[in-house]
């Protein structure tokens, strides 16, 4: 991997990193709330040589719309100033490359909208999506997770909801893009909102 500027937003954390040749040059990871877009661009600043890179990797979500939104801004308009690639990746799928868990499969979980939780199944051997991203309510959220160990934000409100399991609260690290396998690392710059839009054109 050449030197990469990894940014994600996209949850109440606020993470940066620089990586090349899969190792971690360096990294700055906060939890800042709703205080990306004060933060995000003096954090890059305060990687090594101003986190200048060859390439650049983003998480497009799915979770906070505007902190992905900030990332994925940030992103587009370093990668059009150093006139190098901008890539994306999935949260759901950066937290699950970090997760340890002694199952076969895993789940993350992460606060959606509405009240809704952002759930998706991963296999853990060689690491790949074992379902679709879907937004449900909580309940039904418990009902078709069936992975013991669920990870992320939302990972208590599920097993709570289910009554059983194991909950890891993670949030998305910059760094931990390292563990991506190629394919799963490679998404056009984009958002994932990971639900329809609420606003709904008048029936003609």
């Amino acid at each position: 991997m050449p030197r990469t500027l990894v940014i994600d937003t996209a949850t109440a954390a606020c993470s940066v990193a620089l990586i090349e040749d899969d190792a971690i040059v360096a990294q700055i990871h906060e939890l800042v709330g709703r205080g990306h877009a004060e933060r995000l661009m003096p954090m890059i600043a305060e990687l090594p040589d101003g986190g200048r890179a060859e390439a650049i990797l983003v998480d497009c979500g799915p979770g906070s719309f505007t902190g992905v939104r900030v990332g994925l801004a940030a992103a587009r308009a370093l990668g059009l100033g150093w006139s190098v690639p901008v890539r994306g990746y999935s949260s759901t799928a950066v937290i699950a490359a970090a997760a340890s868990s002694g199952d076969a499969t895993l789940a993350v979980a992460l606060i959606g909208g509405h009240g809704e939780l952002f759930v998706q199944r991963f296999a853990t051997s060689a690491l790949e999506p074992l379902s679709e991203l879907a937004s449900l309510p909580p309940a039904a959220a418990a009902a078709a997770i069936p992975d013991r160990d669920v990870f992320g934000p939302g990972a208590s409100e599920l097993v709570g909801a289910r009554g059983s399991g194991n909950a890891r609260d993670a949030h998305p690290r910059a760094a931990d893009a390292v563990l991506l396998p190629a394919s799963l690392r490679e998404l056009a710059p984009n958002p994932i909102y990971g639900r329809g839009a609420d606003a709904r054109l008048p029936s003609t």
